[in-house]
């Protein structure tokens, strides 16, 4: 596990966006996994500017989001086709037939959507790098507290602190998604490399527990303590409650000469 320390939101979505960057110029028809939430919007706008300003090329990416609100068609503007789109899509040159977002408008046969929504990821040949948030309950995706650490793509009910959380983003009045279709741990830990993105004060108990705490089903993210390659870039207030806040100072500036081709 490698752990960057950053200023603010702003740089540590700049230097995930030149991770990702690096690893697309490697690997020009790399799988990724793709997350949505406000700490990534600097890391989608410095993926866009380096397409325009040092052609970037996504013409040859695959690309699978960890997940998508039930019942919102992707139309709505909080829904994450929507936010992906707006975002990253239709400013950079991916093919649509290689843009995967789960269908937040399924009425039915949940299992059998979810199963060939894994089936398309394993048919890609797997995901190479998953990009991901985390929640203020430590979830990644939407794997609420409490979910199996071998779960697979399904249908997740919300918790009430993640629907709160999320009532900012909807109209007064508007009601609140309640579910979810998400990747599972188990999808996510499959994928060959990991790369966190967190920041604000609102994060810093989850960063911790994720880090330093136990492996435990109540933070999801904590097993991603579990997979040989994760990279967490936090800001200071999201990495304010580490233990070894310290050390891992001293590790990022051992490594302050690490280039995004060598990371």
């Amino acid at each position: 596990m490698l752990l960057i320390l950053k200023p603010d939101k702003e740089q540590l979505g700049r230097a995930g966006a030149h991770i990702v960057a690096g690893a697309i110029r490697r690997n020009p028809k790399i799988r990724l996994g793709l997350a949505t939430g406000s700490t990534m919007l600097t890391f989608y706008k410095e993926l866009v500017r380096l397409h325009r300003e040092e052609s970037l090329d996504f013409s040859g990416i695959v690309t699978f989001n960890l997940d998508e609100y039930l019942g919102l068609p992707a139309t709505h503007p909080e829904s994450f086709h929507y936010f992906m789109h707006e975002n990253l899509f239709r400013h950079v040159n991916a093919k649509p037939e290689n843009i995967h977002i789960p269908d937040g408008t399924v009425t039915e046969n949940y299992d059998r959507y979810c199963s060939s929504y894994e089936q398309a990821i394993r048919d890609a040949g797997g995901i190479d790098l998953q990009i991901l948030g985390i929640g203020r309950n430590g979830h990644i995706g939407f794997n609420e507290p409490t979910s199996s650490l071998g779960s697979r793509t399904r249908i997740k009910v919300l918790t009430k602190e993640t629907i709160d959380d999320n009532r900012k983003s909807f109209q007064p009045g508007e009601k609140v998604p309640e579910c979810a279709v998400t990747m599972g741990i188990g999808t996510i830990l499959e994928a060959r490399r990991i790369l966190l993105l967190a920041s604000g004060s609102s994060k810093a108990n989850s960063i911790a527990q994720a880090i330093e705490g136990p492996v435990t089903a109540s933070v999801t993210a904590s097993a991603l303590q579990h997979h040989p390659d994760v990279t967490f870039i936090v800001d200071q207030e999201a990495g304010a409650n580490l233990k070894h806040h310290d050390y891992y100072a001293r590790v990022l500036r051992l490594t302050s000469e690490l280039t995004p081709e060598r990371i």
